[in-house]
């Protein structure tokens, strides 16, 4: 019994996979928060762009 339970506890100890699943979780949550960061520091001139082309796109089909 206690060759056993050393064995699985050397097996788990040896085991890298949810290590790798850990690494990759961290990795994603890095890359949300540094998409957050950006998106909430060019906000509001990504709207005034958005705002210019679409009016100008209005304007250029006869809408405006």
């Amino acid at each position: 019994m206690h060759k056993q339970l050393r064995e699985w506890m050397s097996a788990w100890w040896r085991d890298e996979q949810g290590v790798t699943a850990i690494e990759y979780g961290l990795l994603a949550a890095l890359i949300v928060v540094t998409c957050i960061g950006a998106f909430g520091a060019t906000g509001t001139s990504l709207t005034e762009i958005y705002e210019f082309w679409t009016q100008t796109v209005v304007a250029a089909l006869g809408g405006g």
